[in-house]
């Protein structure tokens, strides 16, 4: 079913959407939230939250993307659950290491004053994305969006772990340079 029909379902209140999107998404839904959370029954009741999260949404949002509405959803509540677990107990994980290798380059405080400078943040990432070679992005993207781990980038792309790390290290000190040029720094 086409994305339009499945948005159309939900604007309809038709619970043959949550079927159909489970059906088209819902291994990509499961990937996303499992490489957050590495654990299975995690990623499939964030799965769930998720349908359940677009149900509420859809009414006031109709996503121009639905893999991408769907994806950031099933993502930020990975990573609350992520959150949530690690906060008890403090193992070191792929996704923490991930958060904690940005952490350098995304400014200290967004404070509220500086919080309506988000949605320009966001922007500037988006265009720093987008002028980047085409694997450039792949490896950006799959660490700090699908949270992977290095050596699952570098078996996907066929390249040697450490390329993979000197490739994002490189990254970081240009993102870091990029948002300093855009006053985001």
């Amino acid at each position: 079913m086409e994305d339009a029909a499945i948005v159309e379902l939900y604007w309809q209140r038709d619970q043959q959407a949550i079927a159909e999107t489970d059906k088209k998404y819902g291994a990509y839904c499961q990937h996303i939230a499992y490489a957050v959370c590495s654990d299975r029954l995690d990623a499939e009741e964030c799965v769930n939250d998720t349908w359940l999260r677009a149900w509420g949404a859809m009414p006031d949002k109709r996503p121009t993307v639905l893999a991408t509405f769907l994806g950031k959803i099933t993502r930020n509540l990975a990573i609350n659950r992520f959150q949530r677990k690690t906060r008890k107990k403090r193992g070191g994980g792929e996704t923490e290491l991930a958060l904690e290798e940005l952490e350098d380059c995304i400014p200290a405080a967004l404070d509220v004053e500086r919080r309506y400078e988000l949605q320009e943040f966001r922007q500037a990432i988006g265009r720093f994305v987008s002028g980047l070679s085409e694997t450039e992005q792949k490896v950006f993207v799959a660490r700090y969006w699908y949270l992977c781990p290095v050596e699952e980038i570098a078996r996907r792309l066929q390249i040697s772990s450490s390329k993979t790390k000197s490739m994002l290290f490189r990254l970081r000190n240009r993102l870091r340079l990029y948002l300093k040029e855009e006053d985001l720094w």
